[in-house]
């Protein structure tokens, strides 16, 4: 998965789930959680999300995962440029399928 693919996802799990943990976020994903983590500072430094902690929580290490407004702008310049290129993988696919269907309804060398 490349980065852009990566920070897509988190951008996505992020906007429908701000209060989701590192190791949740992970499992979802099926990345490591140093991996997630990694992700996530990048994210921050980015300027594409925002950590909040929450003081008032007993559990000091609750973190809830904000999209910034630059965030929310980067989450749509990857997720058109995501669709963009399955949309190319998509017609690339349709066209090797037809050609399979066409090699194997042809008759084979040797048969009648």
């Amino acid at each position: 998965m490349s980065d852009a693919e990566q920070h897509l996802k988190v951008l996505r799990l992020l906007q429908d789930n701000p209060d989701v943990t590192q190791r949740q976020m992970a499992q979802q994903l099926g990345i490591s959680l140093g991996g997630m983590n990694y992700c996530l500072k990048a994210l921050v430094e980015k300027g594409w999300v925002k950590m909040e902690n929450f003081s008032r929580n007993p559990n000091k290490l609750k973190y809830s995962y904000l999209l910034t407004p630059r965030g929310v702008k980067a989450k749509a310049v990857l997720t058109t440029r995501f669709l963009q290129r399955k949309l190319v993988e998509y017609e690339e696919l349709k066209t090797e399928i037809e050609e399979l269907r066409m090699e194997v309804s042809r008759p084979s060398v040797g048969e009648n």
